[in-house]
């Protein structure tokens, strides 16, 4: 097995084996380095590569922001899920802005706001209290759906890149 079969391997276990938890870091991982890509493509003095590679990443991007949005639990009491629901909504907004306008300063700052959550989320992540039981038919209620699910719009969508 070549290098990069054993680096999708390696990943794909990763995936496989992560909590839910997880699962949501992994996803902001993927999209906070999608935007540092959509960023990095400023430097291209190509502008069809500039073009392309600012798309490309920012579409990326939305499709991981899209995803978070449609594991979310919207009960209505679930203010939390609520909550990020707004933000997600907010980020996909302001990404098709940036997209539309090659915004670098709209990118940054949604790469600010997403590095934060992802931060919280990690955090949260070391308490023992937050730990989603080892049988997840012993929680009730859990705020956040992390399993991934596939939709149309995110058809061919990979966390790896």
């Amino acid at each position: 097995m070549n290098s990069p079969k054993k680096l999708g391997a390696y990943r794909a276990n990763a995936v496989r084996g992560a909590s839910p938890g997880n699962l949501v870091v992994m996803l902001y991982d993927g999209a906070i380095r999608f935007m540092a890509n959509a960023i990095r493509a400023f430097d291209c003095e190509d502008p069809l590569d500039f073009n392309l590679n600012v798309h490309t990443n920012i579409t990326k991007t939305q499709a991981i922001i899209r995803e978070l949005y449609h594991a979310l639990d919207l009960n209505d009491d679930n203010e939390l899920g609520h909550n990020l629901a707004n933000l997600y909504n907010y980020f996909d907004h302001r990404l098709q802005e940036a997209n539309i306008t090659k915004d670098r300063a709209i990118i940054e700052e949604v790469l600010e706001r997403v590095s934060g959550l992802r931060d919280a989320w990690e955090e949260s992540l070391k308490n023992p209290a937050n730990q989603a039981p080892s049988n997840p038919e012993d929680s009730p209620t859990v705020p956040v759906h992390a399993t991934p699910t596939q939709h149309p719009d995110t058809s061919g969508f990979s966390i790896m890149g």
